[in-house]
C-alpha cells in the first residue's frame, strides 16, 4: 500500500478538526488516553470477535434496538465484518465504535483512533454504511480511509508536537522506536508518521514488509508486491516519485542478512531521482520477527556513482 497524497486544503481542514479536539483535552502528556477522547466526543466502544460467527451475531442482536439503520438492515453489520475482514468500524447513528477483540492490543489503539477520525470529519458521517445504491466508489473509499488515518496520526502523535520531537535528532530507526514507546503506539504507525512529518524538506522513504532476505521469505511472497506499506515523505514524493516499492525492496534485500530478529542490515544505497540523477540514502532495516521496517534517509547527491541498484554496505 502506497501512502496517499492529500490536498493541502484537506490537510488544513483535518488539522483543524484534530487540533480542536486536542485543545479540548488540555495539555495532556503522551501517550494519549483514548478514553478521554471518547468521553469528550460522547462515543461508545464495544468489541466483537472476527473469528466467532456467534459472537458477531450477538453483537448485531445487541445493536438492533440502538439505531434505526441496524434495525431495518439486521444483516448489514455482520455482512460487512465478514466480507471485508474489518478490524474496526464506526456506527454514526449510534455514536459507537466497534473493535475486533482478536487484534493485538496495541493495534486496538490505532484502530480506535482511526474510527474516531471518521467520527469527527464532518463530511464522512453521511457516507458511512450506505446500501448498495450508495456504495462508495473505490477511489472515494480510499480517500476517506486516508483522511481518517491522517486524523488518527495527528491525535495519537499530539499534533505538531511529534514533528518537533522527531526532527530534534538525526533520522534513524532507533529514534523511531524510541518515539513509538513514548507515544504508546506501534512501531509501524510511528514509522509512517515519522516519514511523513519529521525533518521537513528531507527526502525519506520507508518499507514495511516480510523479511527481505531470500532465505527468510514467506511461502506466499509476491515479488511484484513485496511490501505491505510503502511510505514516502513529501520531499521524496516530489523528487523521486517514479521509484517503485519493488525497486526499493530489491535494494533493501541486497544489504539485509538472514538474522531472525533485530537489526538485519545497514547500508548507503544509491537511488536515482525523477531526472535520473543519483543520490545516496542511508538505509537500515529492523526485523521484529513479524515484519521488517526499513528506513531510507537522503544524504547527498552522488553524481559520480552509478544509477543502478548498487549499494555500499556500512
Amino acid at each position: 500500500m502506497l501512502n496517499p497524497e492529500l490536498r493541502p486544503k484537506t490537510i488544513a481542514d483535518l488539522n483543524a478538526q484534530a487540533e480542536k479536539l486536542l485543545r479540548g483535552l488540555g495539555s495532556a502528556e503522551p501517550p494519549l488516553d483514548l478514553r478521554l477522547l471518547r468521553e469528550l466526543l460522547k462515543l461508545d466502544r464495544h468489541y466483537y470477535s472476527s473469528t466467532n460467527d456467534g459472537a458477531i451475531a450477538e453483537t448485531v442482536s445487541r445493536l438492533k434496538v440502538a439505531g434505526q439503520q441496524i434495525l431495518t438492515r439486521p444483516g448489514l453489520l455482520k455482512t460487512a465484518i465478514l466480507k471485508f475482514s474489518l478490524k474496526a468500524l464506526y456506527l454514526p447513528d449510534q455514536r459507537r465504535i466497534l473493535l475486533d477483540q482478536e487484534e493485538p492490543l496495541l493495534k486496538h489503539r490505532w484502530n480506535e483512533a482511526h474510527e474516531i477520525g471518521h467520527s469527527i470529519i464532518p463530511w464522512h458521517e453521511g457516507m458511512m454504511l450506505g446500501d448498495n445504491k450508495q456504495t462508495l466508489l473505490p477511489m472515494c473509499h480510499e480517500q476517506m480511509e486516508a483522511e481518517a488515518n491522517y486524523v488518527a496520526g495527528r491525535l495519537l502523535f499530539a499534533g505538531s508536537r511529534f514533528q518537533e520531537e522527531a526532527s530534534s535528532s538525526p533520522a534513524d530507526l532507533g529514534r523511531v522506536r524510541s518515539l513509538a514507546k513514548s507515544y504508546g503506539n506501534t512501531a509501524t504507525s510511528t514509522l509512517w508518521r515519522y516519514v511523513e512529518e519529521a525533518h521537513p524538506g528531507r527526502p525519506m522513504f520507508a518499507l514495511v514488509s516480510g523479511h527481505p532476505h531470500a532465505f527468510r521469505r514467506e511461502k506466499d511472497f509476491d515479488p511484484l508486491n513485496p511490501c505491505r506499506y510503502y511510505i514516502r515523505s513529501p520531499a521524496f514524493r516530489e523528487r523521486f516519485g517514479p521509484r517503485s516499492a519493488v525497486e526499493l525492496f530489491q535494494i533493501v534485500s541486497g544489504y539485509c542478512g538472514a538474522q531472525q530478529g533485530g537489526y538485519i542490515g545497514k547500508a548507503e544505497v544509491v537511488v536515482a531521482d525523477a531526472n535520473n540523477v543519483p543520490h545516496t540514502f542511508r538505509c537500515e532495516t529492523f526485523f521484529n520477527r513479524y515484519q521488517a521496517l526499513s528506513l531510507g534517509v537522503w544524504q547527498e547527491s552522488a553524481t559520480s556513482v552509478s544509477t543502478g541498484n548498487g549499494y555500499k554496505v556500512a
